[in-house]
């Protein structure tokens, strides 16, 4: 019998390794087909398993080096050894700093507003809701984008910082990693489909255990979007559209493939720069953009002019476009928050639906009678 004990051993190691072989290559078959459940967001990877989720934000910045990976962990969950070397965060947060104006709908559309605890210059907040806790004291002042109180954020010691970066050099974001708080990198704001911003709503209810009313929200929104959309492909591509105005010597209007074309697209028009490839913005001369865009018959205006007259006083050459001599000039930027924020800026990218509604309203006034502007309005 005393012979056999070492082969009994042998053979109980032999059935645990194997079984932990096993259980080692189930794990890696179920994150390998496991589904991503984000549809338009071309940034963003969300995928669920028993208790946790793996979240990947891709290209956060233009021409980023390396994507980055998180582990939203419920308690007692257990995650797989391959797993593991990846920055783990505790869900859902009971408390969180974000540095985007952009992030307060989702919180507000969640209902965890309550939740946010710092923000960089809270001056910029338009919301009501969010104001009001500012205003309380709930939401303390962080600081600045790129020079946040890092004294102050380990005071307050918030479960997760959502914040972004601008280029492959972030000197900010490694300090506050130094100080031992958890950041994420949001990067919604590369997003240039109109829904595939919007869809970042996934995001925030992965961190606070609000993934079926953030999917709930974000098809409402999706289907609020194709109905508009559908209704302006009814109508015939009239109006010839201006957009931007000049920044010092420069006018830039947006690019082709860039947010705010899409909505133009979206909605049916003549955006004039529709052929200009790219994303983001493009610089031209006064001269190139008058000599192509004199007849337009609708100027979509960058900035947060309020009339006619404050528009020319910025520049006395805008009057040579027929739009601004006929009257047809809007902006999506005239309407402040209480201490000076632009609701656009904040709540644009979560409700893509009313800002192409916004835009069918201009471009086609008939179709939306009743509605009655979001974001925009008509300089008079």
């Amino acid at each position: 019998m005393r012979h056999l004990f070492p082969k009994l051993i042998f053979i109980s190691s032999f059935f645990i390794l194997f079984a932990c072989k096993k259980n080692e290559t189930s794990e890696v078959a179920k994150i390998e087909t496991a589904k991503n459940s984000i549809e338009y967001a071309s940034g963003l990877s969300i995928v669920k398993y028993d208790a946790y989720s793996v979240v990947t934000v891709l290209n956060p910045w233009p021409n980023a080096n390396k994507d980055f990976k998180y582990i939203l962990k419920e308690k007692g969950a257990k995650v797989p050894d391959s797993l593991q070397n990846y920055t783990t965060i505790q869900v859902p947060l009971e408390s969180v700093v974000v540095t985007s104006t952009t992030n307060i709908p989702f919180l507000e559309m969640l209902e965890v507003e309550n939740k946010l605890v710092g923000f960089p210059h809270t001056d910029y907040i338009s919301s009501e809701k969010t104001r009001a806790l500012i205003d309380k004291g709930s939401v303390k002042n962080v600081g600045q984008n790129e020079k946040l109180n890092i004294e102050q954020l380990i005071e307050l010691s918030p479960d997760l910082i959502v914040t972004f970066g601008v280029d492959n050099n972030n000197p900010m974001l490694d300090n506050l990693k130094k100080s031992g708080l958890n950041v994420l990198i949001q990067g919604d704001w590369m997003e240039q489909s109109p829904l595939g911003k919007a869809e970042w709503i996934k995001l925030y209810g992965a961190l606070f255990g609000k993934e079926e009313k953030a999917k709930e929200l974000f098809d409402k929104i999706v289907q609020s979007y194709d109905q508009a959309k559908k209704l302006a492909a009814e109508k015939t591509a009239s109006s010839t559209v201006l957009y931007g105005s000049m920044y010092e010597d420069v006018w830039y209007v947006a690019k082709g493939n860039s947010w705010v074309a899409e909505f133009m697209k979206d909605a049916h028009a003549n955006y004039l720069w529709a052929d200009l490839k790219g994303t983001g913005s493009e610089g031209l001369s006064f001269e190139k953009v008058l000599d192509k865009a004199k007849t337009a018959n609708v100027w979509i205006a960058s900035g947060s002019f309020k009339s006619l007259d404050e528009l020319q006083k910025a520049n006395p050459h805008y009057s040579e476009f027929d739009a601004f001599t006929n009257k047809n000039v809007y902006s999506f930027e005239g309407k402040l928050g209480a201490t000076g924020g632009t609701v656009y800026y904040e709540l644009a990218p979560s409700r893509p639906d009313l800002v192409l509604k916004d835009y069918i309203k201009i471009f086609h006034p008939d179709l939306m009678s009743s509605y009655e502007f979001t974001f925009a309005s008509k300089l008079n």
